[in-house]
């Protein structure tokens, strides 16, 4: 039960004005010192750098003179600088935008104003204004800032096994929210001793995927709240020692109520006020504060909702279930809500021997059933995570407990409505949230199908076009799905009101799809619709009785299609840019030289330990050795046509994970070398279109959940600017792997692979010890950037405690300190866009 240049000091003034030496015996006025004193700029790839302009005396005023120059950078995303002079009786300055695309200036009346460039094509001109106002007359002078390409800007992260969040020099990190904290008023400071409770009013443990949201002054969203906002993300799951005092209780074959309780209250997800004055923070007592866990009453919604599977004893007529759970990464919809992804849903229940036995007596309902719960990895004799099902209350008639346990009643009724045999079929689908509304009731949306849900992303959004939701299912040899929605967009959904009822209209009819990638680069997405093909009554495998029923067992149909068994899809990403689909392939320890394929090619025994391995063997052991693909790849594809209603795409390789030490011939096939070589990707994110890091060419965030790199490094985040699909070339792969008995297996595949990411790549960020990097988001202007890391210290316990982080993330602490799960806000110093 443990359980990211010219100087522009150059007079181009061709007017006879006074010389500051002509100037000084001039006395000066009030107005005169308010602005007085020439002042230079450096700069770079600057145009109209400086231009000087006069007032006239005739009313006897002295005459201004003013200058205009442009510093800092020019590169997009990062702080430019516009510095302006006037010499004479001044009143007041100003600086203006006069051409090119908006940009936000800070100090605007004063002499020295910054921006951010903006995200542009390179040699777009911005054009400003700086004017002095004397005695009712304007004197302006313009300087012009032309835009270069957005670039990493930043020096990459040496790889560490330190116990702290390391990010390069010119960047801050804060804590902002922690396994514990409260988010409600009255409720205790964290004791962090295992005594705490009421997790419901706290937050929760293993922070995952993370959406923010902006917030206005009225409470509504706003898609350029950048110093207030709604942070929502997901509580994936628990290190269950560090919970309690001495860790959790097992003796007895019963868990006590209040651990079990405390232990589901930590998963699920968290919305939380965040705000910026000078430093980010939460808002402990703020209105919209809310958990969601697996006992928060949710509905069904889509194909599914009704169908005789959903229902259970608390749900008889199959509607509505209670949580969600194992919510791993997400989606963040244009209508703002969150979609949260049930992932490793499945071993959290409980299914005694002889269950089978008993659907089965039921007839060809409890035979599929059979079926089913074997394909989703629910064998019988088994205890179910954690062992809340063996929870005994005072209350007689509580399910809070039992519901985990979806061992069949032989007395029960057979259609489930007596007991929890269908609770299992209540789990592994999307949840949409609307984080404005904390009184609003969760959706599980059906019609995107249940699996062990990862991450779920729509891509772009045009007017009149059907957009597409992507989506892996992250276990071994599983499938990449998108769903399509039967509804064109329509940009006023963006801004309505009742935003669960744009869900209705997007996420509840459409077709789900899954995909098939050929070996000449080609894919197709193949339909799960029930009657077409082999998804009819008459597929010997598994007979499919509905729509539903196809839905409910989607990887049951997506085997029926022949689709491609892929090594663990995690996130799914899209370019704002160009509309291509990137998905993390974590890694596949079942992959063998011989199940290798064009999309999967690589089968290889890596030398590195394991993360929790203790034998000390120098060098490692063949037995230590981990096998298959044990580093993962990011795999992309570009729909045909560049629509999301396509059937068909062209895909590529982005990177292969490894050791930069590896076979470069055959393992480390992308050429990564110390700045950026990688193991096991697993969340993955492109910067928002709203400022520099989305536009033209966007920035993609990897971040790791490793255990076969982590002798040498903790997990980490790692920053790009990818191509684009096809701008590499094919690669003849020679895999040989050799098993723990020593027997060896090769094959020879050939892969399509983009050009060797070189500098493009760059380790951005390495956690604590023993953490995986996951959940990344960032503020509308990309000035912040949120980011979770989850489980430090996950190996120890009470007695042991392996990592004492974030308590010791501004230095060293006098004695360990249980480690907490956590949000990190990241901000560059001078103010710029992170990455860049």
């Amino acid at each position: 039960m443990t359980t990211t240049y010219d100087d522009g000091d150059i007079d181009t003034n061709p007017t006879l004005n006074p010389h500051l030496g002509d100037l000084i015996e001039v006395r000066y006025s009030r107005r005169q010192t308010l602005m007085g004193g020439l002042s230079a700029a450096t700069a770079a790839v600057f145009g109209g750098m400086l231009l000087a302009g006069c007032g006239s005396d005739d009313d006897g005023v002295n005459p201004v003179t003013v200058t205009a120059t442009a510093g800092g950078s020019s590169a997009a995303g990062r702080v430019a600088t516009l510095t302006g002079s006037a010499i004479g009786q001044v009143d007041s300055v100003t600086w203006t935008q006069t051409a090119g695309p908006t940009v936000e200036l800070a100090g605007a009346m004063t002499s020295a104003a910054t921006f951010v460039v903006p995200g542009a094509a390179t040699g777009t001109i911005l054009t400003f204004a700086f004017t002095a106002t004397s005695a009712g007359k304007t004197t302006a002078a313009t300087a012009s800032v032309t835009v270069g390409a957005a670039a990493l800007g930043f020096t990459a992260v040496t790889k560490s096994l330190a116990d702290a969040v390391a990010v390069p020099a010119g960047y801050s990190v804060t804590v902002l929210y922690r396994l514990g904290d409260p988010i409600a008023a009255g409720v205790a400071a964290y004791a962090n001793d295992g005594t705490d409770v009421n997790f419901a009013r706290r937050a929760g443990d293993h922070h995952d995927g993370m959406s923010y949201f902006g917030l206005s002054a009225a409470g509504a969203p706003d898609p350029n709240g950048n110093t207030r906002g709604l942070l929502v993300l997901n509580h994936e799951n628990i290190t269950q020692a560090y919970l309690h005092p001495a860790g959790p209780t097992t003796a007895g074959g019963a868990r006590p109520e209040a651990e079990a309780l405390k232990e589901m209250e930590c998963h699920g997800v968290s919305v939380i006020e965040a705000t910026k004055a000078t430093a980010w923070s939460y808002v402990p007592a703020s209105s919209f504060n809310r958990r969601i866990t697996p006992l928060t009453p949710m509905s069904f919604s889509g194909p599914v909702r009704g169908d005789a599977i959903l229902r259970t004893a608390y749900s008889t007529d199959a509607t509505a279930g209670r949580g969600t759970i194992n919510n791993c990464a997400n989606g963040t919809m244009p209508w703002h809500t969150y979609l949260t992804n049930e992932e490793n849903w499945a071993g959290y229940f409980r299914r005694d021997t002889g269950d089978a036995a008993v659907r089965s007596a039921s007839g060809a309902v409890g035979a599929k059933a059979n079926a089913s719960l074997t394909r989703y990895g629910i064998p019988e004799n088994r205890p179910g995570n954690y062992g809340w099902s063996t929870v005994t209350t005072a209350d007689a008639a509580s399910t809070l407990y039992r519901r985990w346990n979806i061992t069949a009643g032989a007395a029960s009724q057979a259609d489930g409505s007596g007991d929890f045999r269908n609770e299992a079929f209540q789990f592994g689908w999307v949840v949409e949230i609307d984080p404005f509304d904390p009184a609003s009731t969760p959706r599980k949306r059906t019609a995107l199908g249940r699996m062990n849900h990862e991450g779920c992303q729509i891509g772009r959004t045009i007017a009149g076009v059907r957009p597409a939701f992507y989506m892996g299912d992250d276990a071994q040899n599983e499938y990449i799905y998108k769903f399509v929605s039967a509804t064109p967009w329509a940009a006023a959904d963006a801004t309505a009101a009742n935003r669960l009822a744009i869900g209705d209209k997007y996420l509840d009819t459409g077709t789900l799809y899954v995909a098939r990638f050929n070996a000449d680069g080609s894919g197709e997405w193949l339909a799960l619709v029930f009657g077409e093909g082999p998804l009819t009554a008459a597929n010997a495998a598994y007979p499919f009785g509905s729509q539903a029923d196809v839905l409910t067992n989607a990887r049951l149909a997506a085997d029926a299609l022949g689709a491609t068994r892929m090594d663990r899809p995690e996130w799914t990403a899209v370019n704002p840019a160009t509309g291509e689909m990137y998905c993390t392939l974590t890694n596949n320890s079942s992959r063998t030289p011989t199940t290798t394929n064009a999309s999967n090619p690589r089968a290889y025994t890596d030398p590195k330990k394991p993360q929790g391995d203790l034998v000390n063997a120098d060098p490692p052991t063949t037995a230590q050795a981990t096998r298959g693909n044990a580093n993962g790849h990011v795999i992309r594809l570009r729909e045909t046509g560049d629509t999301s209603e396509a059937l068909g795409f062209a895909w590529d390789v982005y990177a292969f994970g490894s050791g930069s030490d590896l076979d470069a011939t055959n393992i480390n096939l992308s050429g990564l070398d110390a700045t950026n070589d990688f193991s096991s990707p697993d969340g993955l994110w492109f910067g928002l279109p709203s400022n520099a890091s989305g536009t033209v060419s966007p920035v993609m965030w990897i971040e790791t959940d490793d255990g076969a790199y982590t002798d040498v490094t903790n997990c980490m985040l790692l920053a790009c600017i990818p191509g684009s699909v096809g701008d590499g070339s094919t690669r003849v792969v020679n895999n040989t792997l050799t098993t723990a008995a020593n027997v060896t297996t090769t094959s020879t595949v050939t892969t399509r692979i983009g050009k060797s990411p070189g500098a493009t790549l760059r380790r951005f960020l390495v956690g604590p010890k023993e953490c995986e990097i996951t959940g990344i988001h960032s503020t509308p202007d990309g000035r912040s950037l949120f980011v979770n890391v989850q489980h430090p210290g996950e190996n120890g316990g009470p007695a042991n405690i392996t990592s004492s982080w974030p308590a010791n993330q501004a230095g060293a602490v006098a004695a360990p300190s249980r480690p907490r799960s956590a949000t990190i806000v990241i901000t560059k110093d001078d103010g710029g866009v992170v990455g860049l």
